[in-house]
This record gives structure tokens, sequence and C-alpha cells, in this order.
């Protein structure tokens, strides 16, 4: 159960040659001990898993070449979000009749402000507003 505890650390995977968030990595955040893990893939396709990566461990994506590795503190929006409780988790479905009908998103809710992981054409995207309209939205047990 996540509703209640505090965002403790929030963690993006970081290309140190470019200084830019790899937005094709999975999204960690931490509540105490309970890191959440999202990552979005393809036009539909979104992972969601609980403390099942390291990380302490290197990246190597697949070869690539990249110097990649975890980063907190970026960006600024999600970095004031750490210290809050958590009161509330969103499933988000893009209804409106684009390309990206159907796509799921994941919102996070805290009393001084929220963050929305979304399918950005085949990697993450973040907001920190309350999510587009054309969300329906379903809050879940968290």
């Amino acid at each position: 159960m996540l509703q209640g505890r505090r965002l403790t650390r929030a963690l993006l995977v970081w290309d140190f040659d470019e200084d830019v968030w790899f937005s094709d990595g999975p999204v960690l955040l931490d509540f105490e001990g309970e890191q959440v893990e999202i990552v979005h893939q393809k036009f539909d396709e979104i992972s969601i898993t609980w403390n099942t990566v390291d990380p302490a461990l290197p990246l190597d994506w697949a070869g690539e070449g990249l110097r990649l590795g975890w980063r907190g503190g970026v960006p600024d929006k999600l970095a004031r979000l750490q210290g809050q409780r958590l009161q509330a988790v969103e499933l988000l479905t893009w209804v409106d009749e684009d390309m990206a009908q159907g796509m799921v998103g994941v919102g996070f809710l805290f009393p001084h402000g929220q963050v929305t992981i979304y399918n950005a054409l085949d990697k993450n995207g973040m907001e920190f507003k309350d999510p587009d309209q054309r969300y329906a939205r379903q809050r879940v047990s968290a």
C-alpha cells in the first residue's frame, strides 16, 4: 500500500554524454522502501513493476555504447515532490480518436503537486499539471 507514504526518491535514466533524460528507460519512484518502476514502449505498452530494478547496478542499454546511469533531483518539478505523502494514484486512458487512443498513463497525486508518466510515442513522457481532458481517469488503491 503506497497511499500515505512519502516519496523518498525519484530516479531517471540519464544520458551523461548528452546531459539529458534518457526517456526510454524506466522511471523509479521510491515510497519509503517500496519502489514503483514505470516504462512505456511502442505506442500502447506500459510496464509497471515493483522492487525489481536495482539502481545500484550499472546500466547497459543493449550494447548501444551509451553512458547511462541513474540520476535523482531532475527535473526540478519531480524533485519538489519528494518528501510529500502520496494521496492517490490514477490510471489514465487516452480516449481521443487519434493514434494515441487507448494509451495508458499513471498519475501520482500529492498535496502540493502531481506527476503523470505517460506514453510519449515509444518512450516515457512526464508532466506536472492536471492531465488532459482527453484522458479517462480511474483512481486505484495504492
